[in-house]
C-alpha cells in the first residue's frame, strides 16, 4: 500500500494538533525504512537526517541493528511540515514548533499564535502575488488584441 501525503486540510489540522508521540511503536504498527520514506515523500535521506538532529522531526524508532524506521505518525508528521515549508517559515520557526508540541497541551496558545503569525504572512504574500497576477492578465490581454489588431490590419 502507498500512502500519499497529500492530506486533507481538516487531517492537516488534526495532525498539528494532535502532534507526534515521543513514546516507542507497537509492534504491529508499519514501520518504514529511510528509503521507503525518500521515495514517499521526495525528501532526501540526508534532509531526513537533518530533520532529526535539528529537533524537528520527532524521536524516530530504530531498529535492533540501529536503523530509523519511520511510522504512519512520522509520515503524518513530514506532510505537515512540508506545508509549513510552503508558507515560507523559517526552519527555525518549525523547530519552535516542534519543541511546543514535544513540550504538550499547555503550548497549545503558543502553537497557534505562531500559526496565526505564519498565516499572516501567507495572506500579505497571496496579496503580493494577486496583484502581480493582475498585471501580467493585463499585458497577456494587450498583447493579444494587438495581434488580433495586426492580423487584421495584413488582410
Amino acid at each position: 500500500m502507498i500512502r500519499k501525503l497529500c492530506m486533507a486540510p481538516s487531517l492537516l489540522a488534526w495532525s498539528a494538533l494532535k502532534g507526534f508521540s515521543v513514546w516507542p511503536m507497537s509492534l504491529t504498527q508499519t514501520r518504514y525504512t529511510i528509503s521507503e520514506v525518500e521515495a514517499r515523500t521526495g525528501l532526501t535521506q540526508h534532509t531526513l537526517r537533518w530533520y532529526e538532529r535539528i529537533g524537528l522531526m520527532p524521536h524516530v524508532d530504530r531498529s535492533h541493528s540501529g536503523q530509523r524506521r519511520f511510522s504512519d505518525k512520522d509520515l503524518d508528521w513530514l506532510a505537515f511540515v512540508g506545508k509549513l515549508r510552503a508558507t515560507g517559515m523559517s526552519v527555525a520557526d518549525m523547530v519552535r514548533y516542534a519543541e511546543l508540541v514535544r513540550e504538550g497541551e499547555h503550548t497549545l496558545d503558543d502553537r497557534r499564535e505562531l500559526l496565526e503569525a505564519t498565516r499572516r504572512d501567507v495572506r500579505a504574500r497571496i496579496s503580493e502575488l494577486t496583484d502581480a497576477l493582475a498585471v501580467l492578465d493585463y499585458k497577456i490581454d494587450f498583447y493579444a488584441m494587438n495581434a488580433v489588431a495586426g492580423k487584421k490590419a495584413q488582410s
